[in-house]
């Protein structure tokens, strides 16, 4: 089956042509039809899948006829990050060229005023984080009641980040009357019951997940110390073939350790977590697609959204807990029938996780020994400082900086006394007594002549 018989526009067909597809995936084939009938959709679908395209042309052409209002969007796609947010955006400016939609784009780390201007001109297509939007609404700068078409995309990464009481604050603003589309990776308890809350007879959807890795990706186990992983992950990077690498951890501060040691060792890196402000997420992002930074770093929630062709390489630095974030992590490279290496660092303390993704993907990886490689050294530098130490690191920083400030306070009261007492002394003024009248008719008072009896 190809795009054309999808039933969608000829515009939104020259614009899917002019980006070189030529075949729907499987979430593509199955879902459109559905949302250009109007249905409510429950997908559930992994990022990588296409799952962006099956409701951005649907959209395009179903709000191609109709104008927009001012603060009052004709439709609402509700995302967990910023980078996800901004990658439906450009699909939306991709697949849409040919059409006139206007759109805006309401994440965090913007300019509210630049967003309200946007909003003020009126938008068919709003695209936002829970966050940011309810930020706008609450400041009366948006109605939500013309949005005919919601979109919830990577409803259990919501879960995830905790955004799920924001979405049902978004819902009660929403008309009744409206077609929702749902995509999830995953369908745990509580999605499934937002799912039923907002569905009307969906259509249900399901890619299901693969078991296992795509057959391009060539995976291995490198065995190290926990203290030993920067040093292994540095002399890999120096004797392999690396082009570009997307290397996850487990937490924002290992990522940021990570990249940070990296630059020592001469490494071009950036790194990408939720930490990270919009500008400094977007700077990264770009210089590792263009070739600036060699390795992008990563945590897994940040990492949505990252869409990077040919990428050569994808390396867990730390192992992840749970068999899926493997498979997601790795599934990054070899895309498009392409070849890629998946490398896994594995301590000792993170043996039974790595059993656990072999279990979930019905095959042991190889064990890999880098020749030359001093596994009994002993690390001239810890590599994660632990969370007890930080907090009293941060402790002591901020009575320092009480001490200093108080100090300085000090030394300005001196100052200040020192100033009053070489300051030129001054007599007080005599006091002004006020003169006294008995009566309005009285006379002023004289004083007495003397030699003279006052008469003449």
């Amino acid at each position: 089956m190809g795009f054309s018989e999808l039933g969608l526009s000829p515009e939104v067909l020259q614009a899917v042509s002019d980006a070189g597809y030529t075949i729907p995936t499987p979430i593509q084939e199955q879902a459109i039809p559905h949302v250009q009938r109007g249905r409510d959709v429950l997908g559930c679908a992994q990022t990588g899948t296409g799952k962006t395209a099956s409701f951005v042309l649907p959209m395009i052409d179903k709000l191609a006829a109709g104008r927009a209002r001012a603060r009052m969007p004709r439709s609402l796609i509700l995302e967990p990050t910023r980078e996800l947010a901004t990658q439906v955006a450009a699909s939306f400016e991709l697949y849409g060229k040919h059409h006139r939609l206007t759109m805006a784009l309401l994440i965090g780390g913007e300019s509210f005023v630049d967003q309200e201007r946007k909003l003020d001109r009126g938008v068919d297509v709003l695209i936002a984080t829970p966050g940011r939007l309810l930020d706008l609404y609450g400041r009366g700068k948006i109605l939500l009641s013309d949005a005919r078409i919601l979109v919830i995309d990577e409803a259990d990464r919501m879960l995830d980040m905790g955004f799920l009481p924001d979405i049902r604050r978004v819902l009660k603003h929403l008309p009744h009357v409206r077609q929702t589309l749902f995509f999830s990776a995953t369908m745990p308890p509580p999605i499934a019951q937002l799912a039923k809350e907002m569905l009307k007879n969906p259509v249900a959807v399901n890619v299901e997940r693969p078991a296992a890795p795509a057959v391009g990706i060539t995976q291995a186990v490198y065995p190290v110390p926990q203290d030993l992983k920067l040093a292994l992950f540095v002399a890999l990077l120096k004797r392999g073939d690396f082009k570009s690498v997307l290397a996850f951890t487990r937490t924002k501060h290992r990522a940021n350790r990570l990249a940070e040691q990296l630059a020592r060792h001469g490494v071009a890196c950036e790194r990408i977590h939720g930490n990270r402000s919009q500008a400094q997420r977007t700077a990264a992002l770009s210089g590792f697609k263009d070739g600036k930074f060699k390795v992008l770093v990563a945590t897994d929630i940040a990492a949505r959204g990252i869409d990077v062709e040919a990428l050569s390489h994808v390396v867990n630095f730390d192992v992840p807990h749970l068999p899926e974030d493997y498979i997601h992590r790795v599934g990054r490279t070899a895309r498009a029938e392409l070849t890629g290496d998946a490398f896994t660092l594995v301590a000792p303390d993170e043996e039974a996780d790595l059993r656990q993704i072999e279990r979930a993907i019905g095959k042991r990886l190889p064990r890999v020994t880098v020749p030359g490689f001093d596994y009994g050294a002993r690390s001239a530098q810890r590599f994660e400082v632990p969370l007890h130490e930080r907090i009293a690191a941060i402790r002591a920083r901020k009575a320092e900086e009480r001490k200093r400030a108080k100090e300085k306070a000090e030394r300005r009261a001196a100052h200040e006394a020192a100033m009053a007492a070489r300051a030129p002394h001054r007599s007080p003024a005599p006091p002004q007594h006020p003169r006294t009248v008995s009566s309005p008719q009285a006379a002023p008072h004289r004083p007495h002549s003397h030699g003279r009896s006052g008469r003449g």
